[in-house]
């Protein structure tokens, strides 16, 4: 299938971008596309939406304060995206600076925290961190909100840009499907009969990275780690045994399960998922709205139906839904195969 990136775009009003989440995370808006129907509904239907003996699976990472502002030795200003954290005191991290950073040279930042650039791997930075990573990313970082969410970090960032359920430290952006959940709908659901389980997939940077190749098929993904455990594999079984839905909440937890095709166990996966694939795990997917030309709409379009997803997009620019990180959300079904 010579598919191309031009197909998998739209215009969207820039005032739709969402700059801030909703006053309540299940006060969200949620659209429910089934065959030419196009239903409106709120978060907080999640329950009803579902039925007893489903599975919903999260993706646990939690984020991390992966920004940090501060100068080269020789005196220009410098920013550093973590991407990846490798081990205790080293990362893969995006640079960026007026002049590429040398290898062996030294990053000055905010802290003071001097950063050692170890190498240079593709377009990303080897560093060397004084001390523990994620001890220093909490002490002198900054919330990594996506380049299109205008404003600095604020408190309420650093508490809305992450799950309630977040666990694992290491993702550079959040699952933002996971974002609309809060306690009580937990707590709904739960009391629905629908059961719940956990992967942990670290979200890099890359997610926002453009394709910048016409065809499809010339794309590389960004690797990104993932783990799942043995009871998440044994609930998925008993799920499919009771015949009920396995429901990936975000992009992260599809990409995950169907890597793995739902075995247990950690690994990396470059999978870019294009219409034409082959889902083997998920039933359902919680989703919100992704930008033009992105390999999570092209996703999303391989599970649902191009024309399914470009019709549902065609009506929540109508409805003015609020769309990308802070946004709204969909709930789709897969596509008969």
């Amino acid at each position: 299938m010579n598919l191309s990136i031009d197909d998998f775009d739209y215009e969207l009003p820039p005032e739709l971008i969402a700059q801030h989440p909703s006053e309540t995370r299940s006060g969200s808006r949620l659209l429910c596309p089934s065959g030419q129907i196009l239903a409106d509904h709120r978060f907080a239907d999640l329950p009803q939406l579902l039925s007893p003996g489903d599975l919903l699976v999260f993706n646990d990472t939690r984020v991390i304060k992966a920004r940090l502002l501060g100068e080269k030795a020789s005196g220009g200003r410098v920013e550093v995206l973590v991407e990846r954290v490798l081990s205790e005191r080293e990362a893969l991290a995006q640079v960026r600076a007026s002049k590429p950073p040398r290898v062996g040279s030294v990053l000055r930042l905010a802290g003071p925290l001097e950063l050692e650039v170890l190498a240079r791997e593709d377009e990303f930075y080897r560093l060397r961190f004084p001390g523990g990573v994620f001890e220093l990313l909490e002490r002198h970082g900054g919330v990594p909100l996506p380049p299109y969410i205008g404003h600095a970090p604020r408190s309420e960032d650093e508490r809305r840009y992450q799950t309630v359920y977040a666990r694992a430290p290491g993702a550079v952006a959040a699952p933002t499907a996971g974002l609309h959940f809060d306690e009580p709908l937990l707590a709904a659901l739960e009391g629905r009969g629908v059961e719940s389980a956990y992967v942990t997939l670290h979200v890099g940077a890359g997610t926002f990275q453009p394709v910048r190749v016409k065809r499809l098929a010339e794309h590389h993904m960004h690797g990104e780690r993932y783990a799942i455990p043995r009871a998440t594999v044994d609930a998925i079984a008993a799920t499919r045994e009771r015949g009920g839905k396995i429901v990936a909440v975000g992009t992260t937890t599809v990409r995950c399960l169907e890597a793995s095709g739902a075995t247990a166990g950690s690994a990396e996966t470059e999978l870019f998922i294009t219409p034409g694939f082959g889902f083997r795990v998920v039933d359902r997917l919680i989703t919100n709205f992704h930008l033009p030309r992105s390999t999570l709409l092209v996703l999303v379009s391989a599970f649902a139906g191009t024309e399914a997803i470009r019709r549902a997009y065609r009506h929540a620019v109508d409805q003015r839904y609020r769309f990308y990180s802070y946004g709204d959300a969909m709930l789709i079904d897969r596509m008969p195969r």
